[in-house]
């Protein structure tokens, strides 16, 4: 918002809430990126299942809490937009490692989950291309992640024996898939919108295109005005 004058030399220039990065909710999401690496180490080192899981379980509330507070607080930035589905998205790529390595779960899932991501990093650098940054997440994507993140901690339960553990590997298998398939409808969510992007793209150039022809054919087509040279 500015003052008296036609510009910033005239008055003070409101910076934009956007451009926020010290806020509670990119707090917690640099937190839960820190966790990334100390999960893998839990899982593949000492084998620290229980403390591998309270991190899990740690970083699915996170995941809520921060953005139940920027949208509370009215905390929301470009930054944040950024980090919590990156760290999700870690989250979701290091689990996967660390339970296959383990042998907890199938490396069809891995390849499935991961192929998922290859096709969205495809759209972006398509997006990329044309200008234009990433696209919000969706509803379904959201929804996806949630599952994802609920289902690995159960089936990491689910590895062990007791009747606990049987509920839990039925349970984590159920969000599992269901967080799948959840997942790649988000990617055909997000190629459909990529895809419109694209051709609305295309379509203004053509515009432009031919607007810039029909001026230059106008131009060349006016007739020039008679000279006067004594003759």
């Amino acid at each position: 918002m500015t003052t008296d004058g036609d510009g910033p030399a005239g008055g003070v220039v409101q910076a934009d809430p956007r451009a926020r990065v010290l806020t509670v909710p990119n707090a917690i999401s640099v937190a839960r990126l820190a966790g990334v690496p100390l999960f893998l180490w839990l899982v593949l080192g000492p084998q620290a299942d229980w403390w591998a899981i309270a991190v899990l379980i740690a970083a699915g509330i996170s995941d809520w809490l921060d953005g139940k507070l920027a949208r509370a607080w009215n905390q929301q930035s470009q930054l944040g937009e950024v980090l919590d589905p990156a760290a999700d998205r870690l989250y979701i790529a290091a689990t996967l490692a660390a339970l296959a390595i383990r042998g907890i779960i199938p490396w069809w899932l891995v390849a499935l989950l991961l192929s998922r991501e290859l096709v969205v990093g495809v759209a972006l650098l398509v997006l990329r291309r044309h200008s234009y940054g990433t696209l919000h997440v969706s509803l379904v994507g959201k929804t996806a992640t949630l599952c994802l993140l609920y289902a690995f901690p159960l089936l990491f339960i689910g590895a062990h024996h007791g009747p606990v553990a049987t509920v839990a590997r039925v349970a984590g298998w159920a969000f599992a898939i269901w967080g799948t398939g959840l997942y790649w409808w988000a990617a055909v969510l997000y190629l459909v919108q990529t895809r419109q992007i694209v051709t609305a793209a295309g379509r203004e150039s053509a515009v432009s295109q031919h607007n810039a022809d029909g001026q230059q054919g106008t131009a060349l087509a006016r007739p020039r005005p008679p000279r006067h040279d004594g003759g």
